[in-house]
């Protein structure tokens, strides 16, 4: 572990990161937690707002069952325990786009408890992080300040939306661990249905806490699970995407160790991050439990689960991305990167076994991963939207297994089907790109280059290598057309290599 300890070098020696992240992912269903208001994106303000999620006097909260079912699919995805018993509290607070002046979650008993993700890193290993815990909570509302100088406006369209916090334990070490951690989770989530994971509109953002400490002092404590003789953590609220969550934590650990290595002592306090100005900010002390005077929900009884429930929906789950890794990799004979990266899409994941039956998967998975998803991005589109038939790329991948194209001519296939023309089998006979097998044309080819070539002739047999030049010759005198492998054997029986 020492030699991939991520450290960052102060002016009194290095230090290390200790992370801890709070996930925040919009339920994916119709309706709020605890109304019948629709849950939708785009809606004009105040469209979706039911007389519950405006906190008028004697309007009930009744809880969508749905809803809890997510959560409990959710952790169950999540490897993590779920508490048949758990109980909705009143976190209070007074803000104008929290009606009721108090926001209903769970602190004391949530729906989920602990559990572990296994993630990989950039450089193909893999790291643990724990679950502490997984808990419904409804959304607040929104308030839009740019629409005059002098006024803000509420927007409650959100206000009541259901969303599960996935709390993870300190086990987060570098920046980059933390943005695999919320890419998997994310992954996880999208597999199971669960949320939608859109960062863009939200549904799906990070609060991120951040602590220094020097080397061996995270190791020396993470047994015991008592972290309160690491640095004072600082929250940063509501980061959105994956670029700013990485830019953020740098950010943040820097400051922490400059106001330590001056003398300074690190504020418990929430921030928020600037992306503008690449920066955290202050925006308030960091409260604890005790301040939000958190109590029992009266209108909510405890919710109790029944285990055949539980049970149902476990057996209910889709394949999840791990398991889809350990198939891939055994069933089509691929490498742990190229299956890691076709399972961080389900749709990727689900468009590259269509096109692999029957055929060479890995390379199958090559134009999956290169050039299909190179054309889909430059189109600002994903495999959820592609309009290519899988079967294309499998009748691609069939003529260049039969020899009918090679791989160089399959590039120039592919641009016209890509375009429209039609599948592989009819571009390359309305184009005339059928591969050259006919050794009486290579032949003739090769005396002809041989030929005008002499002093070049003469040198491959000091230098075999050079025979690469004659294949370029040969293939761009047939037009790129020639069997590579039939023109280098040519070749070599004519240079006597």
């Amino acid at each position: 572990m020492t030699d991939k300890t991520f450290t960052i070098q102060g002016r009194t020696g290095p230090w290390e990161l200790v992370m801890g992240l709070e996930i925040h992912a919009q339920v994916a269903s119709r309706a709020k937690l605890f109304s019948g208001a629709a849950v939708g994106f785009g809606a004009g303000p105040n469209e979706q707002v039911s007389l519950v999620d405006a906190g008028f006097p004697g309007m009930l909260p009744v809880l969508n069952k749905f809803c809890v079912e997510q959560a409990v699919r959710t952790g169950l995805g999540l490897n993590a325990q779920i508490n048949r018993r758990s109980q909705f509290d009143r976190k209070n607070y007074f803000y104008p786009d929290l009606p009721t002046g108090y926001q209903i979650s769970q602190l004391f008993y949530p729906i989920v408890g602990e559990g572990v993700v296994e993630v990989e890193a950039e450089d193909g290993s893999f790291f643990n992080v724990g679950i502490e815990r997984l808990h419904l909570e409804q959304d607040a509302g929104k308030l839009i300040h740019d629409l005059s100088p002098t006024e803000s406006y509420v927007d409650l369209n959100r206000a009541g939306t259901a969303l599960m916090e996935i709390v993870s334990r300190p086990d987060i070490r570098s920046p980059d661990e933390a943005v695999a951690y919320v890419k998997k989770i994310r992954t996880i989530l999208i597999y199971l249905g669960t949320c939608d994971g859109d960062m863009e509109k939200g549904n799906l953002r990070a609060d991120v806490n951040v602590s220094v400490c020097r080397p061996g002092q995270y190791e020396k404590f993470k047994d015991t699970g008592d972290f309160s003789h690491l640095g004072t953590r600082c929250e940063i609220k509501n980061v959105n995407s994956f670029r700013f969550i990485n830019q953020a934590i740098n950010y943040e650990a820097r400051r922490q160790i400059e106001i330590l290595e001056d003398g300074g002592t690190v504020d418990q306090e929430t921030r928020l991050y600037d992306p503008t100005a690449g920066e955290t900010r202050s925006m308030r002390s960091k409260e604890e439990a005790m301040d939000y005077r958190y109590f029992p929900d009266p209108d909510l009884l405890p919710l109790e689960l029944e285990q055949a429930w539980i049970d149902e929906i476990r057996a209910s789950l889709p394949e999840l991305p791990d398991e889809k890794r350990r198939r891939f990799m055994s069933q089509y004979g691929l490498s742990q990167y190229d299956a890691g990266v076709l399972i961080s899409e389900q749709a990727k994941a689900d468009w590259f076994e269509a096109a692999a039956k029957g055929r060479d998967a890995k390379l199958v998975s090559n134009w999956v991963t290169n050039e299909l998803s190179a054309r889909l991005a430059a189109d600002g589109s994903d495999f959820a939207d592609c309009k290519l038939p899988p079967a294309y790329v499998a009748e691609l991948v069939e003529l260049i297994e039969t020899n009918v194209i090679s791989s160089k001519i399959a590039k120039e296939v592919f641009d016209h089907v890509w375009n429209g023309e039609g599948s592989p089998a009819q571009v390359v006979e309305k184009h005339g790109l059928k591969q050259v097998t006919d050794t009486g044309a290579i032949e003739k080819a090769v005396d002809d280059i041989i030929a005008a070539n002499p002093d070049k002739a003469a040198a491959v047999a000091e230098k075999p290598q050079a025979v690469g030049w004659f294949v370029g010759q040969v293939m761009k005198a047939t037009g790129g057309k020639a069997n590579p492998a039939v023109v280098n054997e040519i070749l070599k029986a004519k240079l006597g290599l």
